[in-house]
Order: structure tokens, then sequence, then C-alpha cells
């Protein structure tokens, strides 16, 4: 029998489901709009709607099931190990579609001339599928055996206990706090993390090079071209930014945890941690609308069309202007 919800429990399921509430319409509307508007229809624009798709399954599979291991349901070891992968796996995705747009960014600048020829929608659409590949081979390894289950047992029988094998279904139960610091942290989300800095730096860079020597020229369509590069580079950097402050703390949680364990965590930096984890499935979107002028007309038009303005078949556009009104 499960133990009834205490009032902190209620409280944290609540913040959940708030951040579920706003994570899943405002991503799937990321995708909404990239499908709908022609302008974005280019390779960063399909490697952001890969990162809306985890996002929304963020909020509409992996919080469903934080709540459920936070509830701490009695399962069986494999049954709460399915239940804690799915999160390890679209963590990796987020972040090697953030690699993915950093690299993109980083060849638009550097070989603007070759960028189209180079960067297919083909290509983009293989290098979407590898990076979904990776990020279940990375996420699903605790499947395969890097993970509690034999620790457990010696415990189990050095207890004496030889009742059938069911445990309270806790994250830290059954994911090996080595797999994570070790094999996640350090090869799969601070490399990458690292990687992107220095491209975007260099990013950042080249840009600034080809604008100062583009301003003593009397060109004007390379000077708005790496503008407006600049523009969209620094709102993606921001993204990446918001996903490295998002997720670090928890990290750095589960290194205190494995070189300390004598150290005693308070839980609520524990939870505070995984709720940024989640709430910056619930940044992106924002993000785009306030920084990307494209994001933003895409979003008024879906508004102005879908929720704002009701027509009829004898309507006019002077009619549906007026209802927008």
């Amino acid at each position: 029998m499960a133990h009834p919800i205490s009032a902190f429990q209620a409280a944290y399921i609540s913040i959940e489901v708030l951040i579920a509430l706003v994570s899943v319409p405002g991503n799937i509307l990321v995708i909404w709009a990239v499908k709908m508007n022609q302008a974005l229809r280019d390779a960063t624009f399909c490697f952001i709607v890969s990162l809306a798709v985890a996002d929304v399954a963020v909020g509409a599979l992996v919080i469903p099931l934080a709540i459920i291991i936070n509830i701490g349901p009695q399962t069986e070891f494999y049954t709460c190990l399915m239940v804690a992968c799915p999160v390890l796996i679209l963590t990796e995705s987020s972040i090697l579609a953030l690699l993915a747009i950093a690299v993109d960014r980083y060849l638009r600048v550097k070989i603007p001339v070759r960028y189209k020829s180079m960067v297919t929608p083909r290509r983009a659409a293989v290098a979407i599928a590898c990076c979904w590949m990776v990020s279940f081979l990375v996420g699903l390894t605790p499947m395969f055996g890097w993970n509690n289950l034999n620790k457990m047992q010696r415990t189990q029988e050095l207890n004496g206990n030889q009742t059938e094998f069911v445990i309270t279904c806790q994250f830290e139960t059954v994911i090996s706090m080595e797999y994570m610091v070790y094999f996640n942290f350090f090869v799969w989300v601070l490399p990458p993390l690292l990687l992107m800095l220095f491209i975007y730096l260099e990013v950042f860079n080249l840009i600034r090079k080809q604008l100062n020597k583009k301003v003593s020229s009397s060109s004007n369509d390379p000077q708005k071209y790496y503008g407006k590069e600049l523009k969209i580079a620094k709102s993606l950097a921001l993204v990446l930014f918001l996903f490295a402050l998002s997720w670090l703390p928890l990290h750095v949680l589960n290194c205190i945890t494995l070189f300390c364990p004598s150290c005693q965590t308070p839980h609520i930096l524990t939870y505070i941690a995984i709720f940024l984890t989640h709430g910056n499935s619930a940044m992106n979107p924002i993000v785009y609308a306030f920084r990307i002028k494209k994001f933003r007309t895409a979003f008024l038009q879906i508004w102005n069309q879908y929720f704002c303005c009701k027509t009829t078949k004898n309507a006019t556009t002077t009619t549906t202007a007026k209802t927008c009104n």
C-alpha cells in the first residue's frame, strides 16, 4: 500500500503540473509555428523542433513519471528503472539538439556562400535521427546493466531477506551514481556544454570581425546578413545558457552524493534542482517569442488565425480584422 501524500508532496505535485501545463502547449506552439511558416524551415529551426519535441515529452511523460517516483510506489526493480530512464534519454536529446544548433550557426557564419549546399534538409534530418539514436543508447544504458540491481541484491542477502524482490521506486534507488557522474555528466553533458561554449564564442568572434570589416565598405547586404545572424546567435546562446543553468545544479548535487557520501544535502535543494531541470522545458518558447522575430510573427499569426478571429463562411477580410481588434 502506498503511504498517504503529504502536504509537501502535494505542493511538489502542484508545481510539477503547473510546469507541464506551460511546457507542453508552449513547445507544441513552437512545432506548429515551424510547420506553418515557410520562413522557419531551415536547418536551425528543424533542430529547434527536435528540441521542442524533447521538451513536450518532458512535460507530457517525464513530469508524470517524476510525480510517480516522488510518491514512491512499490514496484519491481526493472519497472522502476523503466520509469527513471526517459528523463535521461530526453536530457541527452536536448543537449545534442543544442549542439547541432550551435554547429549549424557556426557553419552559417563561417561558410555563408556554401552553407545551403552543405546543410541540406536531408542531412539535417539524418543529424536529428543520429542525435535521437545516441540519446536512446545513453539514456537506456542503465537498462543494459549499469544500475544498482546487484548492490540491492547483495544488501537483501546480507539482511537475510528471501522474499520477492520488490522496492520502493526512487530514482537514486535504481540509477547508479557512478553512471550519472562518470558516464552521463563527465562524458555526455559537460563536454558538449563546453564545446558549445567555444563554438558560440567563435561564432560571435567571426560575426564581429565581419561586421567591423563591412563598416568601412559601401555594401549593406553583408552588414544586414551578419547583423541578423548576431541577433539569432545571441538568442540561441541564451537558450544554451538557460539549459546549463537549469541542469548543472542537479549534476553538482549528484557529484556531491557520489564523492561525499557522508554529506547531507538539504532536500529542498534537491527539489529546487529538479524544478529547474523540468522548468527549462517551459523556458525556450518564451525565449523564442521575445528574442526571435520570425517566431514572434508566427506565434501571433497562429493566435490571430486560430484563437482570436472567429470567421464565418460569409466573413470578409475586413470583418476578420475588426473581430481581432
